[in-house]
């Protein structure tokens, strides 16, 4: 039948892959020979967007000089075309660009070509993207009725992940390849005489246990996972190629996404990248574990289309999705930041910058967390209490009893619990002042020789770096970079100030701004200040959850909770609503709620425990990657989860 009269295309002249560096090779796969990555640095501190080939999508193409497009999917049954049709239409009207729905079967994948239609007949012309796993045929059928296809690497070919210690020679690893290319390459050709595009979409949880034989659950087995299909659409010349590299820990997301770039520039490929944070949560959660992950490789100009994988509906994603968008493209142009990258700073696999420890700020601490109450509105949250309160001209009528207070250093008198505050024009009154610790706010610009001299004779002074640069991540590396060049190891806390009215707003911009900085290992600390009309509770729980997301200070129960999509099996939002009621006065746990099997043990072995569809009202239970019980039906499956963790000994009853 032929397909083309509904699927809406628009052919364009093929771009041909910009290439950088010297192509070379990393992979252990089939007697490839290893070689340490090498790659043109990029520039730390101006931003600007990784150059891209283009990537033709129906009439929405991305990567070259195409807007970073925003995508959703779908969450209803893919068979059921009226839902989907109105969802997508929903989707489409909040402002995204693709719709993504899962084609599980070949049913599923035949009736995109009626979802298609009802688009089309309304006016909508989006893009549809399938999304298969496991079924190569299904792919095959997809690539006639969708502008793009999503495959993933770890389930193309390979049988679904059993968490098998396998071995393999290189002779039999080497077959496997081979077994991939033939399914592979008539695929590629199906999609070329269809103009449709694909997506390698390498997740986290979804490895095939060839890769992890080879290279455990690291980010370099993700790498080679996307290169091997890489390298056939290379040798193919199909150009039309998109790459996602997604993990629900943002520090393997965001490492496995740099090294993904550099082994790409080492072989001469540019295409262009999907970012995501898979199971990236609800609420607060998921809005500042996005915004952190996909923030900080936006702000190094990487990304091309994005995905905010919210547990919500699916049209509530397009205006998070948008918003990181364009706060981060509007630092384009900015004024030039003049940084100096320090010598031992490794941006493929950066370790926490040295520092000398000031009470518990710096060196083997927890970063800490800074606030002020200078309107006098004392609130605080006992979960979320931040460690030192600066508290400007004079401390409130009835400081908190064991609270750290911070005054302005020429009004500041030695009281107990207070330390002073200097600024950059006061380096008489630091010199002699004789406190244990001092706070010293500078901006990059203002770190002069003669400030350089002084922070070398105290390294009890914890600097707290401020700007005002429309690109403020590149100045605050900037500045801590440059301490490291100087040879100084005064712990660095980082200021950031907003004017934001609305929570979400500043939970995107702030995980933004923060998340290159923590990624890179230089954050002993935050300090959000907001002169919006938010609430001192909402800024602190935003800093609290800003650390948690970037892995380096736990301060609540993290839920790794999927977006859901047509396989998931159960009501995806009602249940983390009753699993969050069930537990989140927990401190420390990690409890995955996933809506099939695709990710979820996988995504899971990072958490504690897991929830996860089984069937159409089934749910089985996990212990980290262990399934401890089966089949559960879903109205017993919640009060089981926290037998579970009873169990276990994690549990603690509500105070």
């Amino acid at each position: 039948m032929d397909n083309q009269w509904f699927k809406f295309t628009q052919c364009y002249s093929v771009s041909s892959v910009v290439s950088f560096g010297t192509p070379l090779v990393s992979s252990k796969s089939s007697g490839r020979k290893a070689t340490p990555i090498t790659y043109n640095k990029m520039d730390l501190f101006n931003y600007s967007r990784r150059e891209t080939s283009e990537v033709n999508i129906g009439a929405a193409p991305l990567g070259g000089s195409n807007p970073i497009r925003i995508q959703s999917m779908t969450n209803t049954a893919t068979q059921d075309t009226e839902a989907c049709v109105a969802q997508a239409k929903r989707i489409v009207d909040a402002g995204g660009e693709y719709v993504r729905l899962t084609t599980q079967g070949v049913k599923e994948a035949e009736n995109l070509m009626n979802i298609n239609i009802g688009l089309r007949s309304d006016g909508y012309m989006v893009p549809l993207v399938a999304d298969v796993h496991f079924s190569p045929k299904v792919a095959d059928v997809a690539a006639r009725y969708a502008e793009k296809v999503r495959i993933n690497p770890g389930n193309y070919v390979d049988p679904g992940r059993t968490f098998k210690q396998l071995e393999y020679t290189d002779e039999e690893y080497a077959a496997e390849l081979q077994k991939i290319r033939d399914r592979f390459v008539p695929f590629l050709n199906i999609c070329k005489e269809n103009h449709t595009a694909i997506r390698i979409g390498v997740n986290h949880g979804s490895l095939s246990d060839r890769i992890m034989s080879r290279y455990g659950d690291t980010p370099e087995g993700m790498v080679e996972s996307c290169m091997e299909f890489l390298r056939i659409c290379v040798d193919e010349k199909f150009t039309d190629v998109v790459i996602s590299i997604k993990a629900s820990n943002t520090v393997v997301m965001v490492k496995t996404v740099r090294l993904l770039v550099a082994v790409m520039e080492q072989e001469g490929m540019a295409f262009p990248l999907h970012l995501g944070v898979t199971e990236a949560g609800d609420g607060e959660d998921g809005r500042i574990k996005s915004a952190l992950g996909i923030g900080a490789l936006l702000s190094d100009g990487m990304g091309d289309t994005i995905r905010v994988s919210l547990s919500e509906e699916p049209e509530a994603e397009i205006p998070v999705a948008r918003k990181l968008v364009d706060y981060i493209v509007g630092r384009q142009d900015h004024p030039y930041i003049p940084g100096m990258e320090a010598p031992d700073f490794n941006y493929l696999s950066p370790t926490r910058r040295k520092t000398q420890p000031v009470r518990n700020i710096g060196g083997d601490h927890l970063p800490v967390v800074l606030a002020d109450r200078m309107d006098g509105r004392m609130e605080t949250n006992p979960q979320f209490t931040p460690d030192y309160i600066y508290a400007g001209r004079e401390l409130p009528e009835q400081p908190e009893k064991g609270m750290q207070y911070i005054l302005d250093a020429d009004v500041w008198k030695g009281e107990p619990d207070t330390w002073p505050a200097f600024n950059y024009a006061q380096l008489e009154l630091m010199e002699t002042c004789t406190a244990g610790l001092k706070f010293f706010f500078i901006p990059y610009m203002a770190l002069t020789d003669e400030v350089v001299a002084c922070l070398k004779r105290h390294p009890e002074v914890v600097v707290i770096s401020q700007s005002n640069h429309p690109n403020r991540v590149g100045e605050h590396r900037a500045l801590a970079h440059q301490l490291a060049v100087e040879g100084l190891q005064n712990p660095v806390i980082f200021f950031q100030h907003y004017s934001e009215n609305a929570a979400e707003d500043l939970q995107i911009k702030a995980g933004a701004d923060m998340g290159a900085l923590i990624f890179d290992g230089l954050c002993d600390g935050i300090y959000l200040f907001n002169q919006g009309e938010l609430s001192h509770a909402v800024i602190d729980a935003t800093a609290f959850g800003i650390l948690q997301a970037g892995r380096i200070r736990t301060s609540k129960t993290e839920y790794i909770s999927c977006p859901g999509c047509g396989r998931t099996l159960f009501n995806l939002q009602s249940t983390i609503a009753r699993v969050k009621a069930a537990t989140s006065h927990l401190k420390g746990l990690k409890i995955g709620i996933m809506g099939c099997i695709v990710n979820g043990p996988g995504e899971m072995a990072d958490a504690d425990y897991g929830y996860v569809g089984a069937g159409r009202g089934k749910v089985s239970l996990y212990k980290r990657k262990e399934c401890i019980e089966k089949n559960i039906p879903e109205e017993e499956a919640v009060e089981k989860l926290i037998e579970l963790i009873k169990a276990n000994g994690d549990y603690e009853e509500k105070a």
